[in-house]
């Protein structure tokens, strides 16, 4: 196969080495260095680029007219919106609503015996954002026809298309494939049912997908998973038709009754059921308001309009000020003739029908007896796509500034990932922190003060509502009706104050010991001299438990009756 690396030099490779060795972080990568992972095919867009890709120069008929042409501008350059590594470029859509194709041509088709994983992974860049088109990448078919990138365009047979589509609301990650029928030859899309939603982010996003000999598939955004499924369950149309279809030729007899339910033909309407009773009646229970002034106009005329200088009442008529609302009006419950509010009425049934009761006549729902499918098949391996012949992008875009890099195909996950690491999660941090300090300025470019933590944003909130809440007390008379209208402040008090009891109590019962003092025993004498001396001395006795002094009931005359 055709090589798509670009030679490394010496001391290239030297550095690189050295910065493994040295395990130097990401964010101390002084300048780009060309990975040395192998792949099918791998590609990052380094010098001489031109002579690998090739742009097309195909157009797109439409009833033998020309509807439009790929005349998009393509370029590989460093980012300019948040860059990452010095001297990483990419492959470039320049231009904005414009339609936009390249490709390259591999020297021999990759031929895919589903016996290894399939690894697509490529990054991609939304420096302007992606209001409206798409950012996929095509594997091109070698099967159906022979392969000319300056023809490249919608048409060009793929074997399978992976990547994001927005354009308004409609956001999908798109993976579709082309399948062969084996009985009849043509190729058929199969897309995802649920496909998930693409990442629009102005930092680089990795996209891979994964197709294990298994036939599941993994896609990951970001090398975390968002969506893992199987090939001959989750696309639509399935790869493999029924065994079993209905029958065109099958039709229902005349007969057949599939009504379920029919109308009581022995119920009939009861006497007192009245059909024009109306849904809706004037309120009887109502009574036109005390204030209710029925000779009052709604509307009156302006009482302070007046008539126009340039009015003249032979051509325009006998002039009318402009009505206005009636300003009686304003302070009464209203004006003008009164009548009830509508309310539903209770005696209202509507239109009567009779009742419904299985039908004894019905033999279920009809359906087509079944026949085998004649162009039944079963192709157990999906996973062995088309054989690709190239790749490239067909694409159209409201946005400019879309990029691509670091693309890869292959047979190895983990080789994938290890071109993740030493590509995509190098240059990551280095654009997320770009983009940190640039949201962290205003627009003239100085640093915004440090946004509050969320509790100090509580507790601006907290002293804001309670500024309000005194301001109002201070200056309205209805006390109570502003209490009721900020409740959540108030509520809030209420909760601080309950919390505060209750830490006062646990305080006082941790510094008052564990458990209560027994009563004092007084000496043994006869119980009645007992209860004399405790009478005299009192309802209570002090006593001393561990060195603290508490307060102890006595029993009295009363209590002492109760033993």
């Amino acid at each position: 196969m055709k090589s798509f690396r670009v030679a490394v030099s010496s001391s290239a490779m030297a550095a690189l080495a050295l910065q493994a060795a040295s395990g130097v972080q990401a964010e101390d990568r002084g300048t780009f260095v060309p990975s040395q992972i192998q792949g099918l095919f791998v590609e990052q867009f380094t010098p001489g680029w031109e002579s690998r890709w090739t742009p097309s120069k195909a157009s797109k008929f439409q009833n033998g007219n020309e509807e439009f042409k790929y005349e998009g501008v393509w370029s590989v350059e460093e980012a300019s919106v948040f860059p990452g590594i010095p001297g990483d470029t990419a492959l470039t859509m320049k231009s904005k609503a414009r339609q936009h194709a390249i490709s390259t041509i591999f020297d021999q088709p990759i031929e895919l015996d589903g016996q290894k994983p399939f690894v697509v992974q490529y990054e991609v860049k939304m420096q302007n954002g992606l209001s409206c088109g798409g950012a996929y990448v095509k594997l091109l078919s070698s099967s159906e026809s022979d392969l000319n990138p300056e023809k490249f365009g919608d048409s060009t047979p793929y074997s399978i298309m992976f990547g994001p589509d927005r354009c308004g609301a409609d956001n999908k990650l798109h993976f579709i494939f082309r399948h062969k029928n084996p009985k009849t030859g043509v190729f058929e899309e199969k897309h995802l049912k649920l496909p998930p939603s693409a990442k629009v982010s102005k930092v680089s996003t990795l996209y891979t997908l994964i197709v294990s000999p298994d036939n599941t598939f993994d896609i990951r955004v970001n090398e975390e998973s968002v969506l893992k499924g199987h090939l001959l369950e989750d696309f639509s149309p399935a790869v493999n038709p029924p065994k079993e279809i209905d029958d065109p030729e099958d039709t229902k007899p005349a007969d057949w009754v599939d009504e379920a339910e029919i109308p009581d033909p022995n119920a009939s309407k009861p006497d007192d059921w009245d059909e024009e009773a109306p849904l809706m009646i004037r309120d009887p229970a109502a009574k036109k308001p005390a204030d209710w002034l029925e000779e009052e106009p709604l509307m009156v005329p302006d009482p302070n309009a007046a008539k126009p200088e340039e009015w003249d009442d032979a051509e325009d008529g006998e002039w009318m000020a402009p009505p206005v609302p009636n300003p009686k009006c304003e302070d009464v419950s209203g004006c003008g003739p009164w009548t009830a509010p509508m309310v539903a009425n209770p005696a209202y049934k509507g239109k009567w029908t009779a009742p419904l009761i299985p039908n004894p006549a019905y033999k279920g729902e009809w359906a087509p007896r079944k026949i085998a499918n004649p162009n039944w098949f079963e192709d157990l391996h999906p996973n062995k796509f088309a054989p690709i012949g190239g790749i490239g992008f067909e694409l159209w875009t409201m946005d400019d500034d879309i990029q691509f890099d670091n693309i890869y195909v292959g047979t190895s996950p983990e080789e994938a990932a290890k071109f993740a690491d030493e590509t995509f999660r190098v240059k990551l941090p280095l654009e997320q922190n770009r983009e940190k300090d640039e949201l962290s300025r205003d627009e003239n470019g100085n640093k915004r003060e440090a946004p509050l933590s969320g509790l100090d944003h509580f507790v601006q909130q907290i002293r804001r509502r309670t500024n309000v809440l005194v301001d109002r007390l201070a200056t309205e008379q209805d006390k109570l009706r502003v209490l009721q209208q900020s409740s959540d402040i108030v509520g809030f008090y209420a909760a601080v104050v309950a919390v505060l009891l209750g830490l006062v109590g646990l305080l006082t019962s941790l510094l008052g010991g564990g458990a209560r003092a027994r009563p004092a025993v007084p000496p043994k004498k006869t119980e009645s001299a007992s209860r004399t001396t405790q009478a005299e001395q009192g309802t209570s006795s002090a006593v001393k438990a561990s060195g603290v002094t508490k307060r102890a009931p006595v029993e009295t005359k009363d209590t002492a009756a109760m033993h």
